[in-house]
């Protein structure tokens, strides 16, 4: 009955965007809408094809800003919700700074980049950063919060030191939450590289998506949103693949879900 309910699931919103398209495609064709207002699924299907030889080499630029930046905001997520659980004066202070900083809109704080950086890969590198950073050091910040106080203490009477008590019970158990956070940033970043290219720049997504907006092709832009959700749901996958493998422990309450 589970295989039947979970076949059904997965089913049902594929089966959904499939008569979305198809009201779509049926809709401009009917009421001839413009390409130039509106371009049809299969337009943008056939552009997608056509164009992906020659984008190619933006789609390498956008997705080594968001790796760069992504793995930066890996690292200096780490190091800041270790400091912040095991300094709580540190957590005081800092805490409060990058819940506000979530306020201010990027693309406000994109242009003064480009003055400090220039139009190289650098601005769009802190743009992807500042957008993964956030979601992925509150995360890992819960998750050190959300340890069984019973076990560490039980670890601290055995004459557990810090560190032992950090690999052995506060890492594994934030693992899930890390990877939560993770997951919200690897999508976060392609949009972030492509947000940072809007502004300036010679290639990438943005760029490109910038040029075909000023020359009214709509079915360009719209085949670029796709590869945008291609890379970011590969990017999401991925991160969700690792979960799986490194954290083993968790597979079984999954399955049990199901």
């Amino acid at each position: 009955m589970k295989k039947y309910i979970n076949i059904e699931n997965k089913l049902i919103p594929i089966v959904f965007q499939v008569v979305i398209l198809l009201i779509w495609q049926i809709a401009v064709d009917k009421w001839k809408v413009p390409q130039y207002i509106l371009p049809s699924p299969k337009d943008i299907g056939i552009t997608l094809v056509n164009i992906l030889p020659s984008i190619t080499s933006h789609i390498y630029t956008t997705l080594y800003e968001a790796l760069i930046g992504f793995s930066i905001s890996i690292v200096l997520a780490l190091i800041l919700a270790i400091l912040m659980d095991n300094v709580k004066f540190v957590k005081k202070c800092l805490y409060p700074i990058i819940v506000v900083s979530q306020t201010i809109p990027i693309i406000v704080l994109a242009p003064l980049f480009i003055i400090w950086f220039g139009f190289g890969i650098m601005p769009k590198i802190v743009v992807v950063v500042l957008v993964c950073f956030f979601p992925i050091v509150v995360s890992l910040s819960d998750g050190l919060q959300s340890v069984d106080n019973d076990m560490v203490n039980l670890l601290k009477t055995m004459g557990a030191g810090r560190f032992q008590i950090f690999t052995m019970v506060k890492l594994p158990s934030s693992t899930v939450n890390f990877f939560s956070g993770l997951r919200i940033a690897a999508t976060y970043s392609i949009m972030g590289a492509v947000t940072g290219e809007w502004l300036g720049g010679d290639k990438g997504l943005g760029v490109y998506m910038i040029r075909a907006k000023n020359s009214y092709s709509l079915d360009k832009v719209f085949a670029v949103i796709i590869i945008i959700v291609i890379l970011s749901m590969a990017l999401f996958g991925i991160v969700y693949l690792l979960q799986y493998i490194l954290t083993p422990w968790t597979r079984n309450s999954k399955e049990n879900n199901r």
